[in-house]
Parts: structure tokens; sequence; C-alpha cells
């Protein structure tokens, strides 16, 4: 026993070496690129292994001998090597080009041929050989991620993060520290409206990410380009018609962990009324309690179901290739919701801090119905001509209920002894119901070996329906730490509708020539675009009949309620009401050279602004219309040194701009839930040039390495911030205006890196930003009282993060049919809303969000994925900087130096799904 004991422990302390080693790398023969999931046999034996991220390979213990191995892969021809080990140390290295399994005519490839556009090597090819500095995320890449929609699909890229909506989900991008206002949104390269009532901004949670075959993100503007862009523009490349015929299919399920723990609250959303009692009868009606419907306050709690969302894609190619049909279309229904804490407070009387005054405790309760369909028809006439329609339309109805308990604070508020404490209840219901609908019809024209045409005319619309949005407030007490509330306060009913319609025609020309024997590629054109909003705003003010009428008492439910209306008439005098314009005139001289290994791209562009409104019902003496007119040069110069193919040197100038919005220039005043807000006709433009510098290196086709440097210079930046009245002193309110130079600089480093089966995704950015604006502070005179005075304070911009970074680990077993992400987003603090003091901003956390996503290949077709998100349930902090806070024995106020003004929690939300492919 004691000599088994022993020669088992001398076998364990000898090295094992069974065979050699074969390794190498499958690679595609025409493009170098890596070959993934590749299977390698070595016949006669039972050794196998499959190519990796990486398209390398490995097979391990090899006796010694001569075999041969087999290399197979769909579309590639299966091919066979010859291989020889001589002893069990040797190791040989084979890499192995495939070959495409049938050969065809060069005509063929050359008018039909197209690579896949959803892919991650052709989303490396197109960064490598963009004219500006650009980043793109490949369909594969959003299919496999944990995200559903564009924004929070776009927060992975490198100098972006997202704001988030009231259910913690992406909603607008903000890039390189430029608010989400400098950034247009692009769909197949042309721009689209927003469905916002107020800005220009498109959000991006309305898109589902699905349809996408692409998402790129330019950070630098050519001549050929739109300019009003300082941070960037995000172009959504729609899913293309494939040249096989092809169905992509995928169904799941979830929940959200939130309503584990409370039941979800909804409403009556289906009878609604969709017009207010002024448009149904007439501006002469005196609206009675009858017209206003019971839908808004039917509530009901229950425990809601699953998630469900859906996707499909029907495409193929039609007569020997030269029609195109693609179809697409996502389905997303899904509950969620979040629970806040929310604090309000007074700055008015304090030398430093904010001296809180109310908490109160917010729950959402959120379905959103979100679907796109996008369908696309393309047309080769013949080899020189192309006619393409692109046709999408996306929905999101977003049905939410917020409960809100407010206690009030300080003397006679509160006391944590006794348990008292004065208390508000307000329930708000509303159904928002956003659309954007884009037609584009495109044609290209070869006329000539040197000279071609591209021309698009395009239709637009977007839309926004806010119907009978209303609010039912309560009083409340808290005896001997026992709850109940008591008497109805003043209601509201409002009704909000807008519409953004925009036709648009654009024009290319491309011209190839030589000057001094370097040759150029000349574009000149320009577009036209019609831009008419239309903005509808009524709201009812609601008494209860009997102003002591008490729940539980009097009422148990909320329909039980008799009102009278405090204005039938309604309140559309309002400067809500109005109606804008803005024509859009601008053409562009563009030269590139094509010589490697320097090529430059430079020119100008040179666009034409008239923007106005006119108020449907002048208040006051507001002007009732107004306009801005107004001619921007636009020059931008790109470099990009090329001294190998795997190498890029970047340099690029532009200048750009940033318009206001159109409901930023009405002269409006509206009192919202925290302050009033006002328009500023006399807001202008803001003018920026812009610097980039990055260095590129793709060492294998599917990797990257990017380091670069941005600088930008605003002129006139427009900023929100609490201002003071010229007039009344005392009166605060909230709205634009321009605050002389702003500078942003940064860096930025991106890389992705592949082992094996293992896959590295990181990037980081800083960002320092620098605005200079009038506030307002407390200090005390000489009589010892005190009074305000107003100083320049600096500052970083709106929405400027100093730093941002994603790291992204991937898995991908392809002989076992395994995909795997575990991806993770950091976004460091940043100011949330400007004050008017000093040292009052309000600033958001930082933090970090964690997601995954996992899926198995079941067969040829079909794959099972998940997707979790939200990993460390990461709430959004809003907080005021204090360094002598004032609120230590407020509840919940227990970080050192901070005021907490709001804290929101999602949870954590899970989905299970079925994927079927057919090619």
């Amino acid at each position: 026993m004691n000599r088994l004991l022993l020669t088992i422990v001398c076998l364990l302390l000898i090295p094992h070496v069974w065979g050699g080693t074969i390794r190498g790398r499958a690679v595609d023969a025409t493009t170098g690129q890596p070959v993934i999931g590749a299977t390698l046999i070595l016949e006669n034996t039972k050794l196998y292994n499959v190519s990796g991220l990486d398209g390398s390979y490995l097979i391990k213990n090899v006796p010694t001998g001569t075999y041969k191995i087999r290399i197979s892969y769909v579309s590639y021809k299966t091919i066979t090597r010859d291989i020889e080990l001589t002893s069990a140390e040797q190791v040989i290295t084979l890499d192995i080009p495939l070959e495409t399994e049938t050969d065809r005519q060069i005509t063929e490839v050359t008018v039909t041929a197209k690579r896949d556009g959803g892919s991650d090597r052709t989303a490396r090819d197109l960064e490598r050989n963009a004219l500006q500095v650009t980043n793109i995320v490949s369909g594969r890449t959003i299919e496999l991620s944990p995200d559903l929609t564009v924004a929070n699909v776009i927060q992975r890229v490198s100098g972006i993060s997202i704001e988030r909506n009231s259910n913690g989900d992406g909603q607008y991008a903000i890039l390189r520290g430029m608010d989400k206002r400098y950034n247009y949104t692009l769909v197949n390269g042309v721009k689209i409206p927003s469905p916002d009532n107020r800005y220009r901004y498109v959000p991006l949670d309305i898109f589902p990410a699905e349809l996408l075959d692409q998402l790129e993100v330019y950070k630098a503007l050519t001549p050929s380009m739109e300019g009003d862009a300082v941070g960037g523009a995000i172009n959504m490349v729609m899913k293309d018609a494939p040249d096989r015929p092809t169905i992509l299919a995928n169904v799941s399920s979830g929940y959200s962990e939130l309503f584990f723990n409370r039941p979800f609250v909804g409403f009556d959303t289906k009878n609604i009324n969709a017009q207010s009692p002024y448009e149904q009868f007439g501006n002469q009606y005196s609206a009675k309690f009858s017209d206003f419907n019971k839908a808004t306050t039917t509530y009901t709690r229950q425990t809601p179901p699953p998630n469900l969302l859906g996707s499909f894609a029907i495409g193929n190619r039609f007569f020997n290739r030269r029609f195109g049909v693609m179809l697409a279309g996502s389905l997303q229904n899904t509950y969620r919701g979040s629970n806040s804490l929310f604090f309000t407070g007074d700055v008015v009387n304090t030398l430093r801090g904010v001296t809180l005054t109310k908490q109160s405790e917010r729950q959402f309760s959120e379905r959103q119905t979100r679907y796109g369909l996008h369908a696309k028809m393309d047309f080769r006439i013949n080899q020189n001509n192309k006619i393409q329609w692109f046709n999408a339309l996306i929905s999101l109805a977003n049905e939410q209920i917020r409960e809100t308990k407010t206690t009030e604070l300080g003397i006679g508020g509160f006391d944590p002894v006794l348990g008292n404490a004065t208390l508000g209840y307000e329930t708000r219901s509303r159904l928002t119901k956003q659309k954007i609908y884009t037609s584009t019809l495109q044609g290209t024209h070869q006329v000539t070996p040197v000279f071609a045409i591209n021309w698009s005319a395009v239709y637009s619309s977007a839309t926004n329906e806010v119907p009978d949005q209303t609010y039912v407030p309560l009083l409340g007490i808290r005896k001997n730490f026992v709850e109940q509330r008591t008497t109805v306060q003043d209601g509201q009913r409002r009704w909000e509708h807008n519409t953004d319609n925009d036709l648009a025609g654009y024009l290319n020309l491309t011209l190839k020539s030589k000057l001094a024997g370097i040759a150029i590629e000349w574009m000149a054109g320009g577009l036209y675009r019609d831009k008419q909003r239309t903005n509808f705003y009524n709201n009812y003010t609601l008494r209860p009949s009997n102003p002591f009428a008490q729940y539980g008492v009097d009422f148990t439910d909320y329909n039980q309620i008799a009102w009278t209306i405090q204005n039938p008439l309604g309140s559309v005098a309002s400067a809500l009401n109005y109606d804008a314009t803005e024509k859009t005139t601008s053409g562009y001289l563009q030269f590139r050279t094509t010589d490697h290994p320097l090529e430059v791209t430079g020119g100008v562009r040179i666009e034409h602004t008239d923007q106005g409104y006119a108020m449907k019902f002048p208040i006051g003496e507001d002007n009732p219309t107004g306009s801005q007119i107004y001619t921007d040069v636009l020059p931008s110069l790109h470099f990009r040194y090329r001294p190998n193919e795997q190498t890029n040197w970047r340099l690029s100038y532009f200048r750009s701009l940033n318009r206001p919005g159109f409901f930023e220039i009405v002269p409006y005043r509206i009192v919202n839930e925290e302050y009033q807000e006002r328009g500023n006709p006399n807001l202008k433009r803001a003018i920026a040039d812009n610097v980039d510098l990055r260095y590129e290196f793709f060492p294998r086709p599917l990797e990257q390495f990017m380091v670069g440097l941005f600088y930008k210079h605003i002129q006139d930046p427009i900023e929100y911030t609490l201002q003071k009245d010229a007039i009344r002193g005392q009166d605060l309110y909230y709205g634009p205006g321009n605050f002389g130079n702003a500078t942003n600089l940064g860096l930025e480093l991106d890389a992705i890196k592949y082992f094996r089966q293992w896959g590295i995704k990181a990037n980081y950015t800083y960002t320092n930003s620098s605005i200079t604006t009038p506030k307002s502070k407390r200090i005390r005179n000489e009589q010892g009282d005190l009074q305000t005075i107003t100083v320049n304070q600096t500052r970083a911009l709106y929405g400027q993060s100093a730093h941002i970074a994603n790291l992204s680990l991937l898995y991908k077993d392809a002989e076992h049919g395994w995909d795997g992400q575990l991806a993770a987003s950091y976004t460091g603090p940043r100011i949330n809303t400007v004050s008017q003091f000093v040292d009052n901003d309000l600033y958001q956390k930082g933090f970090i969000q964690m997601d995954a996503s996992i899926e198995k290949r079941l067969g040829k077709s079909l794959l099972l994925f998940a997707k979790a998100n939200n990993l460390l349930n990461t709430p959004t902090e809003i907080f005021i900087k204090n360094v002598n806070s004032k609120n230590s024995d407020v509840p919940n106020q227990d970080e050192s130096g901070k005021t907490l003004i709001r804290r929101d929690f999602y949870q954590r939300s899970y989905l299970l799904g079925i994927r079927y492919k057919l090619y």
C-alpha cells in the first residue's frame, strides 16, 4: 500500500506530457478576418477544437505521428492539411486561410455582393475607413447586449453617458459632456423630428434596439453633414435587405423585482377623453363636471402580468438580386417603476446650504408599450442606377401613476418622538403617447465613371399626446404614528399635444478628378427643410364641491368626489398654445483626397435659418409673434494619416452650432410643480469650434485600440438656470439663457481584445468643462442683516461627468453554442440642476450600473437567451454639496457634507426568451 501511494505521489509530481500541440488561426482567405466557430478535426482521432473569438484554435496532447486536419465552416470550403508530429514536446503553428464555398463571377460580385451590415467585422471596417472620428456598435453586438432600447445601447460607447427616465431606463444621450441639446439624431442618415413638446432632441428610449443593423456615433462633422451638433450625431441604421432569404424572430418574457414587494397601480387608459371639453364643444363652451369622465381616476392595484417582448425581420432579394425587401418589427410591453424619496427646501434665508422643509415618498408605476416597424425596398435599375425607399414608424405609450406622500418638516411639521406630522397625498395619472414616422425616397445615379448624383426626398412627423393628465391631492395628518387622509384639495385636469412635421429635400453631387497629380473626390450639394410645429395646452382647475369631505368618511374612492370647475372655459389663453416654423436652407462644398497614406477631407457648409413663432393667445405685453433669422458659415478640415492598413492618425477641426428649441424662444410663463418656468425670446444660438486628435490601431479585424483628445470652445452656450426676475427681484424662475463662453476638453480611451473564448471591451473618458454664470449669494452686511449680492461662479457644464467608463467581459464557446456578456458602466458625478445660488447646484451622484446577458444555441436555428438589468440595484441620487449641513436631524440625511434631494430605486429586471434564425 505504501509503495502504491509513493508511486501515485511521484506520478503527480512529474509533469504530464501526453503529446504535442497544434495551434494557429482560422482566417478568411480574402479579407484576413478571423473565422469564429470553424471546426478543426484530426481525422481518425477524437481530437478536435473550435476557433475562438480571435479565430485561434488549440489542440493539445496529440500523439506523435502523421495526421490530416480537416477544417470546415458554413459558407466556406472544407479543406484538409497534412501534419506530422515527431516528438511529444513539439508545437506546430498553422494558420489556415478559408475560401468561400462557391466561386462567383466577378461581375455578379461587384453588382450584388454586400457584407453583413450587422456584424462586428463590418463595424470595425467602417470605423477604420470613416472620414471622421466615429464609433460604431454592430447589430450583432446589440443583439447580444443586455439592452432593449437604443438609449441603453448607446451608453456603452466611449464618451457617452445617459440620462434616465422615471423608471430607470436610459432616455437621452450626453456626448462628451455636452448636454442632449447639443446632439442630433438620424435614421438611415436622415434627421428626424422630436416628439418632445418643447425641445429638438429625440428621446432614444422610444426606439427598440432590435430594429438596428448598426448604431453609428459621429463625433466630428464633415461639410456634407448638417452642422447643428456640438457633441456629435447619432445615426440609427435600420436593417437592410439580405442577400438570401432570411427570417428572424424572437419572443421573451420577464419581470421586475420592484413588484415583488408592492402592487402595480394602473388606471383605465382605454376610455380617456382624447380631447378637452374646449376642443370637443368649442371655445365658448362652459365645461361641467359631467364632461370629465372617471377613466383617469379609476385605479387598480394588482400584481402586474409578466413583461412581453417580441420582434421579427423578414427579407430577401429577387430578380437576380436586383430587388431587395426588408420588413422588421418589434413590440415591447413592459411594467416598470421606481420608489423615490424627494426633498424640497429653502435656500433664500440661509448663508450656506439648504434648509429642508418637506420630504416626499413617491411610487411610480409605469406600463410602457413600445413598438416599431421598419420597411425598406431597393431596386437596382442597372449597374449605375439604384432607387431606395425607407419607412419607419416608432411609437411609445407610457401609462404612469405617481403616488406621493409628503411630510412637512421643521417646526410644527414633524415630531419624531410623538410621531405627529402634517401630511400631503397626491395621485397623478398620466398617459403619454409619442410617435415618429419617417419616409425617405432616395436615388443614386452613377452618370459617368467620374460623376454621380445622390438625392433624397423626406417626409417626417413626430407627435406627442398627453390627454387628461389628472392630479388629485389630499391633506392628511399623522398622530401617534397613525396616518390618515383628511380633506380633498384643488385638483387639475390637463390636456397637451403637439405635432412636428418636416418636409426636406437633399441633393449631393460627386465628381472625381485629379489636381496636380492628386486624386480628389469633390462633393457639392445642400438641403432645404420646412418644419411646421403646433402646440396645444389646456388646463382645468377642479375644486371639491364639499371642501370638508373626508377620506374614509365621505368617500373611499376618488370617483366618489364631486367637483366644481373653477375655470369652465379652460386655460387655453396661455403662451403654451403656439405655432412654430423653421425653414433651413444649406449648401456645402467638400473635397477629399483619395491617395494614401494621407487623406484630407475638408470644405465649408453654409446654413441659413429662419425660425419663428406665433402665439395663439397673446398674453399681457408679450410679443405674440417673433422670429430669428441668421446665417452661419461652418468650415471643417479632417486629416487621416494611414501608415499601414492597421493604423490611423486623425486630426479634425469643425465649426458647428446649436439652435434654440422652438418652445425656448416663446415668451411663456408656466407654474410647474417645483418652480415657475419662462421662455426667452432673446435666446441666441450657440457657436462651437471643435478639435479632435485620435490614434487608432486595429491589430486584428475584430480588435481595436483608440486614444484621442478633444477640445471644444462654445460661444453663447445655452443652459437652464434658476434666475431672478429683473423687475421683481424676489421672484425666481427656471429658464434658458446664454452665458458668455464655455470650454470642454477631454481624453478618450477605447479598446477591444479577444483571447480564445474570452473578450474584453473597455473604454474610459475624462472630461473637463468650464462655464461662468451669475449667481446669487447671501451675506451679512455691516449691520448684521442678510442681503443678497450677485457674483460670478465657474462650474462644469450641465450634465458633464468628469469620469465615464465601460467594461464588458465577453465569452463565446462556439463548440457548445454559448455566448455571454457581463457589462458595467460607470458615470461620475454631474450637475443635474443649476441653482440660482452659489454652491447650491444639484448634483447627481456617481453610479455603477451592471447588466448581463447570455444565450445558448439549441440547434441550427434556435437560441435560448436571458438578460438581467441593474444587477446592483443602483439608485439615482441627487444631492447638494454642503460644508455646514443644517439637516442632520432630518430622516434619510445620513451623508456628511451632502444634502440629499432625491433618491430613486428601480430594482432589478429579468428577461428570458427564445430566438429563431433562418438564413
